[in-house]
């Protein structure tokens, strides 16, 4: 790691030290006695790629433990804006989030929340050395200290201290905070939200969209905190409240910890807890009816709020500590029966797993213990607790009964599914909030809801304005004669941070107006045929269709062509390519990677496959233990035909190529892996990925999000790699694959083509798909990460070093999917050709060598409708 040593920096006192997003930093230190420490750190979030920074941490080149492998700090965000704007029709606009880094100071802690409390490290006298490795985003680091936390004292040591000292309650005082109006929060996620589902929400409006509370669903993650300013009137000891909507998690306390100036107040405030109910509730935590008192000066102060799972976190990392052990003993047995085994045979599996019926006993214990557990937490029978029950009997019945597990699998496999499920959804705990406020003793609390009369007027209201407000619009006030109309085709999320980014960025730019409409995909083409459709589309898939009917402007007429070009790869622009045109400029474009279970792989002792012969070798291993291995037949026959030098069209897409001898040989090879290898065609990988059945498979790379988010339990346990390659006569890895690639297009029709060329130069600049693709992740998450065709865009939107490396190896040897007229008869007919071999046992050859004339036939039909040379 190239590390900067740097005097001070935004205010630091000393030296301070700034790392990259790879390599390692390390301190040499001196313990004075054994004992258990606490580490913090004290770091600023500079500027990366705008996610989460991640270390793994090293005491003497050693992890001490599994979560001492992913640290994770977070960065600080706000509104870019103090004052929330408004569109045309006067309806709020979401906030735009920036970062807003400072200095913070940690300890050490679990990141997903499974633990209560901080690490704590055990350090015998002497030297010792302690690590940071970098896994994501650059960070400088202040100071790194090993300590001992001092122990919260409890509310009860808190009043007494209160009376020691002499503090009274205040009188009169209320003090109420708009939640919306956090001025910090940990994620981009966190930013300003509409709820019209009651006339007692602060700021309301019977039609109009007001930005009027804040979290939900978006605050739900272990470590996401907001944090709100507060101006106290006088000193003196304050009640605090929330008006707030837990209508998510049933059966279960979500629970918050409260932070007041950067410190919690007393040991309670660890874990608040916020209760489930359909509608909006005023909650003042407290104890036993009378709700809590906080001491507070005059002045401005800081209240945080940060997601734990509380109590809820020991019962948590009981039952992924389970899923874990079920899911390892669920490949032990299939590796014996297979994932359909005979139900009347004897596979002497008590015989074979040992632990089997010790396994089945000690879990069925310990869900049982675990949902006993939740009941108690909630005061009564909680119905998150069903599934913990359900596979809490199952498992010990089959202890009890193991030689009935053959023909109880798949029952099996479904409900430890179920309990992954299960997890994934208990460990998100989101919470919406309206308002905070801080009162004396003396003043009621702030009625919940309105009168009824005023929520049946609100109803009414609500219903009639229906009929005059739309929600879909997203057009800008002004209209004039250079004005463009773009349509979108996306959600109204999507359609409204464009809006945005037009209003904040192209127009100030260029002064041009942008008529922006959100439509359905499929009134794109009648609308054009009809004469009217937009000036520019976006996110166009099907381009040359459109092109060959000379519906679309050839974009390489224009100045500056050349310059756009050169954001994106070359493969980008092949299937907008017609005739020599360019009829779209790239937007997004993405391509298959080879995804693998590392724990799989290795307690196989089998390396990831970098060629097809490696694929070949692990095939039968994976199958001699009951396993497969995920390859998508159309992504399967493409990929291998290109490596091999091969082709889809030949002449300009006048016929195809596949009869030559690298197209006959690669449909032999492809069908062989199904008829003789048995290869399966249909699967569901995500989840067989996750279980482990298929622990190799070839996917979009953006599964690779999706299984972030959606398989916690396997974290760390997987990645991605390029695919696996074909050599070539010199000895070079060939690793070519087709990739899907979308784009803005021009009508041919466009009223004011130099205008509608500025809006498509700007829109595929790379800080406009930043800004779009960062954006657009702050709304939907990780898994809603955007696919950038804009090389440099993709660089810089959030991935880490690592995942990036591996990207960027295979995104150099993508190729771009031909378009030519009568092309959907090769899709079709490929298949058809496939499937008569795999089903019908039909000479391959011989096969595709029919299906080439028929596939020819038709594109010769095509050529001769739209005059083009057919020899």
């Amino acid at each position: 790691m190239q590390t900067k040593k740097l005097d001070s920096y935004q205010g630091s006192t000393s030296a301070v030290v700034y790392t990259e997003d790879t390599g390692s930093i390390y301190w040499d230190i001196q313990v004075l006695e054994d004992g258990l420490y606490h580490i913090g750190l004290r770091y600023f979030p500079v500027e990366g790629n705008s996610s989460p920074i991640e270390r793994e941490l090293l005491i003497d080149g050693v992890t001490p433990f599994d979560e001492a492998a992913r640290l994770v700090f977070s960065r600080v965000w706000r509104n870019e804006l103090p004052e929330v704007e408004r569109d045309s029709r006067g309806n709020d606009l979401r906030p735009r989030q920036i970062e807003s880094p400072e200095w913070e100071e940690v300890v050490l802690s679990d990141s997903e929340g499974y633990y209560k409390e901080p690490f704590s490290f055990y350090f015998s006298k002497g030297n010792h050395r302690i690590t940071l490795a970098s896994l994501r985003e650059p960070l400088i680091i202040d100071y790194l200290k090993l300590f001992q936390e001092e122990k919260t004292p409890s509310y009860r040591e808190v009043a007494h201290t209160y009376d020691k000292l002499g503090y009274q309650v205040t009188k009169d005082a209320i003090v109420k905070i708009q939640a919306e109006k956090a001025i910090l929060k940990s994620n981009p996620s966190l930013y300003p939200m509409n709820d019209r589902s009651s006339p007692g929400t602060e700021p309301y409006d019977v039609s109009k969209i007001r930005m009027n509370t804040i979290g939900g669903v978006n605050w739900k993650v272990p470590g996401q905190w907001i944090t709100w300013e507060v101006d106290i009137p006088k000193d003196g000891l304050y009640q605090l409240g929330f008006r707030y909507k837990q209508n998510t998690v049933r059966g279960i306390n979500v629970v918050r910890k409260l932070y007041v100036d950067d410190r919690v107040p007393f040991k309670e405030a660890e874990a608040i807890p916020f209760r489930y109910d359909g509608a909006w509730q005023l909650g003042m935590p407290g104890e036993n009816g009378e709700p809590y008192l906080f001491y507070l000066t005059e002045g401005k102060h800081r209240i945080k709020m940060e997601l734990t799972m509380g109590e809820l976190s020991d019962i948590i990392r009981m039952i992924r500590s389970s899923i874990q052990q079920l899911n390892a003993l669920y490949l032990k047995i299939i590796m014996l029966t297979s994932t359909v085994p005979d139900p009347f045979r004897d596979y002497e599996l008590e015989r074979k797993i040992p632990e089997l019926e010790t396994v089945f006993q000690e879990q069925s214990d310990l869900l049982a213990m675990a949902a006993d557990r939740m009941d108690e937490m909630v005061g009564g029978t909680s119905g998150s607790t069903t599934i913990l029950r359900t596979t809490s009997y199952q498992l010990k019945d089959l202890g009890s009964r193991p030689e009935t597990l053959t023909s109880r699998l798949k029952q099996f496999k479904d409900n430890v599914s179920a309990l992954g499920t299960w997890l994934l959804t208990v460990n998100q705990q989101p919470l919406e909030i309206d308002y905070l406020f801080f009162k004396s003793p003396n003043v009621p609390a702030p009625e919940v809801n309105t009168g009824m009369m005023d929520r049946a007027a609100h109803e009414v209201m609500s219903f009639s304005k229906s009929f005059s407000e739309n929600y879909n619009t997203v057009n800008a006030e002004k209209r004039g004669v250079n004005d463009i109309s773009v349509w979108i085709a996306a959600g109204r999320d999507q359609a409204q941070l464009l809006r945005s980014m037009i209003d904040n960025s192209f127009v100030p730019q260029t002064g041009i107006n942008v008529n922006l409409q959100l439509v359905n995909p499929e009134v794109i083409l009648p609308a054009t045929l009809a004469g009217k459709g937009p000036d520019i589309a976006l996110t166009m898939a099907d381009v040359v269709n459109f092109a060959m009917r000379s519906a679309l402007q050839d974009l390489s007429e224009f100045p500056e062509f050349d310059t756009v070009k050169r954001r994106f790869m070359d493969s980008a622009f092949v299937s907008f390519t017609y005739q020599d045109g360019v009829y779209a400029i790239p937007e997004t474009q993405s391509f298959p990677m080879l995804f693998y279970r590392k724990d799989i792989l290795e307690q196989l002792h089998l390396d990831v496959p970098q060629t097809w012969e490696d694929m070949y070798r692990i095939i039968p291993e994976l199958q001699k233990h009951n396993m497969e291995i995920a390859m998508p037949s159309n992504i399967l026959f493409e990929t291998m035909l290109y490596q091999s030098g091969g082709q889809f069209y030949q002449k300009d897409g006048i016929a195809t190529d596949l009869d030559s001898a690298v197209g006959m040989d690669t449909f032999r090879k492809w069908t062989e892996l199904y008829t003789n290898y048995k290869l399966p065609l249909e699967f569901d990988f995500i989840n067989r990925f996750r279980t482990g059945e298929m622990p190799v498979g070839i996917a979009d790379y953006t599964t690779y999000n999706f299984l972030t988010v959606f398989a916690p339990e396997i974290r760390g346990m997987w990645n991605f790699a390029p695919l696996p390659g074909t050599k070539d006569t010199d000895n070079t890895l060939h690793r070519e694959t087709l990739s899907t690639t979308t784009g803005t297009v021009m009508f041919k029709n466009a009223k004011n083509k130099k205008a509608a060329w500025e809006f498509i130069k700007w829109w595929t600049d790379t800080e406009s798909q930043l800004t779009y693709g960062r954006e657009l992740e702050a709304i939907l998450g990780e898994s809603g990460r955007y696919g950038a065709a804009n090389l440099e865009t993709l660089s810089r939107l959030p991935w880490s070093a690592r995942e990036l490396k591996q990207l960027m190896g295979q995104f150099q040897w993508v190729v771009g999917r031909p378009a030519v007229p009568g092309g959907y008869s090769l899709d079709r007919h490929l298949n058809n050709a496939f499937y008569e071999v795999y089903n019908g046992g039909s000479e391959p050859r011989e096969t595709l060598e029919n299906y080439v004339r028929t596939i020819n036939q038709e594109i010769t039909i095509k050529r001769n409708e739209f005059h083009l040379p057919t020899k």
